[in-house]
C-alpha cells in the first residue's frame, strides 16, 4: 500500500482529546470511509489528521513534501457570516439582515476559481445565507471546499446527511472527478448505506480508538459495517408522560389556509394550505429549498410573517393574544437549524433535557425533582445516561441531536414536529429512535409531523403526505 498518511504516534491529540492508535494506522490513497458509531471519535481523527500534525503529540508523516489538506464539517456555518448570523429566528427578521451576506458574496471567490463545484448554484445567489435551508446551506459550503485549488487529501465529516437526492448524486459526480484526478479522500460516515460505489477502503474507530483497516470493494465494506452496529435494544416501555394531556379529538391541531411567505422578489412557500388533526401521522417532503423549515416555522411561531397568515393552532389563530411561550408550550420540535443555533453549550446535558419542559436553556430556574427525574428517564431511554453530567458543547453531533430528541420529547407535547430527526445519528440509533417514534404513536393522541429525504426512514403509519414543490 502506498499511505497518503501514516499516523504512528499511538496516542493522538486534540485539545484535550485523545485517540488511542494501537497499530500505526496507514491511510491508502483513494477513497476511504470512516465509520463508527455517534461519539467515536470520527470526527476527532479529521480534526487531528487536518490540524493536529505539527503537535509534537502527533507524529503523522506523509510521503508527500507538503500535504494539502482539506476538511469540511457542517457545525460552524457562522463564521461565513462574519458573525452577523446570531440566532436560528434571524432569518425570519428581514430588518435584522441588511448585513448578511449573499451566498454570491460568500462565492465569490468559489465562483471565479472552481471547475470542480458540483452543484449549480445559480438560483441561490441572491439569498441571504440565513434563509437558506439546513440542505442548501450543505450544498453551499459543499460548492466552497470543492472549488478551486485541488487538496491532496480532502476529509468531508457526514456530506450526505441533509442532501436531497438529486444533491447527493451530484455530489458522488463530483468526488469521483476529483479522486480520478488524485485526490484522496475521507468519507467520516455512521451508518453503512452512506459508503458510496466508488470507496477501496473502510477504516473502523470505535471508543476513541483507531482500530481495523479494511481494503476490499464498496459492497463487502458495507456488509462488515453493519456487523458493527447490533440490533437496536431499548426499554418495552417509554417514561410516564411528564407534558400536558389536553388534546381535544374534534380542534385541528394545525389549520393553515393560503399560506406565504416572502421576501422581497423571495418567496419561499406559496399559497400553501395543511389541516393537521390530532392523531394524524404527516410525512413532510420536498428537494432541498422547497420550504419545509419555513412552513415548519409557521406553525412553531418563530416568523413574524405567521401574524400575516392564516394560521390556527388548537383552534386558536395566531395572534389572537396568546404569547409566543402559549404556542410553543404544545408543540415539540426538533430541527437541523435548531441544533446549529441551540445556545445550550455550557449546560449539562440533564438540564438540556430537563428544561425542555418550559423551553428554556439558560439556568433561569432550580430544576424540580420532577423535572430532573422525567430527564433521567428519556436519558435513559436515548442511551445517554452516561453523559448526563457532560457539558452539552462536550458532545459529539450525534450525541447531541440525541440530547435534543431527548428534549424535544420530554415535553408529551399534543403536536410533535420531527424535521429530519435522524440527521447525524448512526445506524443503531437511527433504529432506536425509530422504535420509539413508534411506541409514541402507539401511546400517543398527539398529531406528528415527520420530515424526510430518504423514504426508508419514515416509520410505520405515516400514511399522509404532503409534498412541497422545488422552488
Amino acid at each position: 500500500m502506498n499511505p497518503i498518511v501514516t499516523l504512528q504516534s499511538p496516542r493522538l491529540q486534540w485539545i484535550g482529546v485523545e485517540l488511542s492508535n494501537p497499530k500505526a494506522t496507514a491511510l491508502p490513497r483513494g477513497v476511504t470511509a470512516v465509520i463508527g458509531p455517534n461519539g467515536a471519535g470520527k470526527s476527532t481523527l479529521g480534526r487531528i489528521i487536518e490540524r493536529g500534525r505539527n503537535l509534537a503529540t502527533n507524529a503523522i508523516r506523509s510521503p508527500l513534501a507538503e500535504l494539502k489538506v482539506k476538511r469540511l464539517e457542517f457545525n460552524d456555518v457562522h463564521s461565513l457570516s462574519g458573525g452577523k448570523v446570531t440566532y436560528r429566528q434571524q432569518r425570519y427578521e428581514s430588518s435584522m439582515n441588511d448585513e448578511v451576506p449573499l451566498v454570491s458574496d460568500v462565492l465569490a471567490e468559489s465562483i471565479a476559481s472552481g471547475s470542480h463545484a458540483p452543484f449549480d448554484m445559480t438560483a441561490l445567489f441572491d439569498k441571504r445565507i440565513n434563509y437558506l435551508s439546513s440542505g442548501e446551506t450543505r450544498k453551499m459550503l459543499i460548492y466552497q471546499a470543492l472549488s478551486g485549488r485541488l487538496p491532496d487529501l480532502l476529509i468531508l465529516d457526514n456530506p450526505y446527511i441533509g442532501l436531497d437526492p438529486t444533491s447527493r448524486a451530484q455530489l458522488d459526480d463530483a468526488l469521483q472527478r476529483m479522486a480520478r484526478k488524485g485526490v484522496s479522500i475521507l468519507m467520516l460516515v455512521c451508518d453503512p448505506a452512506d459508503i458510496p460505489d466508488y470507496t477501496s477502503a473502510m477504516l473502523v474507530v470505535e471508543h476513541m480508538t483507531v482500530g481495523e483497516m479494511v481494503i476490499a470493494p464498496a459492497g463487502e465494506l458495507r456488509e462488515r459495517a453493519e456487523r458493527l452496529f447490533p440490533a437496536a435494544t431499548i426499554s418495552p416501555s417509554l417514561p410516564p408522560c411528564a407534558g400536558p394531556d389536553d388534546i381535544d379529538a374534534g380542534i385541528a391541531a394545525v389549520e393553515m389556509h393560503g399560506c406565504t411567505v416572502s421576501y422581497g422578489d423571495m418567496t419561499l412557500i406559496d399559497s400553501v394550505d395543511w389541516r393537521i388533526m390530532p392523531g394524524e401521522r404527516w410525512v413532510l417532503s420536498g428537494p432541498n429549498g422547497s420550504g419545509k423549515s419555513t412552513l415548519l416555522s409557521l406553525i412553531y411561531a418563530d416568523g413574524p410573517q405567521a401574524y400575516s397568515n392564516d394560521v390556527r393552532i388548537f383552534g386558536r389563530r395566531r395572534g389572537t393574544g396568546e404569547s409566543i411561550w402559549d404556542v410553543k408550550r404544545r408543540i415539540g420540535y426538533i430541527s437541523p437549524e435548531m441544533q446549529l443555533y441551540f445556545g445550550g453549550g455550557a449546560a449539562t446535558v440533564r438540564e438540556v433535557v430537563a428544561r425542555g419542559l418550559n423551553d428554556t436553556v439558560g439556568c433561569y430556574t432550580r430544576l424540580t425533582e420532577a423535572q430532573t427525574a422525567a430527564a433521567d428517564g428519556w436519558m435513559a431511554t436515548l442511551g445517554l445516561s452516561h453523559l448526563a453530567a457532560r457539558t452539552y458543547a462536550s458532545l459529539s453531533t450525534g450525541e447531541q441531536r440525541l440530547a435534543l430528541l431527548a428534549r424535544t420529547l420530554i415535553k408529551d407535547a399534543p403536536l410533535l414536529l420531527l424535521d429530519e430527526p435522524f440527521h447525524g445519528l448512526d445506524i443503531a440509533h437511527k433504529r432506536i429512535v425509530r422504535q420509539i417514534i413508534d411506541m409514541i404513536s402507539a401511546r400517543s393522541k398527539a398529531a406528528i409531523v415527520f420530515v424526510t429525504h430518504c423514504p426508508e426512514e419514515v416509520p410505520a403509519g405515516f400514511d399522509l403526505h404532503k409534498p412541497l414543490p422545488p422552488r
